[in-house]
């Protein structure tokens, strides 16, 4: 049995309006990945996309949260979940007034690296290279919606 222990400064890793700090970071051990997310009201969001390799569990914990998996769209409010299994269409968004917070966990984790790479691609400020984006997503195993193979 392996024990965590906090680190003294956890980093707050920003995208865009949104920020993401991690809790657990799976990826060096392909486990499960535990993240907070903060996100303010009408921020610029990811676009609906899928994970080829990794479950999602959202777990609000402030504020509402809108999520959407495939067909289904909730409002989120504290204590409420939506479970995202591997290569399901999901997407999330704040439109209402005051900022969401969510408890993400995903198993195996992709990593905070992700979010760096991801990061530096939406904070230079402009429209973002949705090229580079790609390429990115594809590297950790997502896919925008409006590329996801028909079953």
């Amino acid at each position: 049995m392996s024990i965590g222990t906090p680190e003294s400064s956890q980093e707050s890793i920003k995208v865009g309006q949104l920020s993401i700090r991690y809790l657990i970071d799976g990826s060096a051990t392909g486990g499960m990945g535990v993240f907070e997310l903060s996100v303010p009201p009408n921020s610029n969001v990811p676009p609906p996309h899928s994970h080829s390799g990794n479950d999602e569990c959202v777990y609000a914990l402030e504020g509402t949260l809108r999520y959407s998996v495939d067909d289904a769209v909730r409002d989120l409010r504290p204590g409420d979940w939506m479970f995202t299994p591997r290569g399901s269409v999901h997407h999330f968004s704040n439109p209402h007034s005051e900022t969401a917070r969510a408890l993400i966990v995903l198993t195996p984790d992709i990593g905070a690296q992700f979010f760096r790479d991801v990061g530096t691609i939406v904070n230079i400020g402009g429209p973002p290279d949705r090229g580079r984006l790609l390429e990115v997503m594809a590297k950790y195993g997502l896919m925008p919606a409006s590329q996801k193979r028909s079953a």
